[in-house]
């Protein structure tokens, strides 16, 4: 008996532990003078679209998940979609990714900020692109 209680109390302190490690810290804020040289021999970028990237901060967990608070701006008269192909991440590594799935409308002109996951890396985003 004094096992199984053992047992479930080392078990409820590891889950604890990583349901602790799960939250999302921010990395930091990124000024719109950052410039990169990464090499991109493949031309990979985001399609472009209406969409004006005002700005991000970006997040990341102790388990290698990377994820964006991104703000957006239709410069459109009409409404528009905005999908993962919209949108790209460059990683530490000089890699580009877009984010998970994503699907959001936009009226004319409007502004949102949107939260997306740009799944798990052990390199850190760097930078977030937005072809206009």
């Amino acid at each position: 008996m004094y096992k199984s209680i053992i047992a479930g109390l080392i078990l409820l302190s590891f889950t604890s532990q990583a349901s602790e490690t799960e939250a999302l810290t921010i990395d930091r804020s990124v000024l719109s003078n950052l410039e990169l040289a990464f090499p991109n021999d493949k031309n990979v970028k985001p399609q472009s679209s209406a969409f004006e990237l005002i700005n991000y901060v970006l997040m990341s967990n102790e388990s290698g998940e990377r994820w964006a608070v991104i703000t957006l701006k239709n410069s459109s008269s009409g409404n528009r979609v905005l999908e993962h192909k919209h949108l790209m991440a460059l990683f530490a590594n000089g890699k580009r990714k877009n984010p998970l799935a994503l699907k959001l409308n936009f009226e004319a002109e409007e502004t949102q900020s949107i939260t997306v996951s740009f799944g798990s890396s052990k390199f850190p985003i760097l930078s977030i692109s937005a072809a206009s």
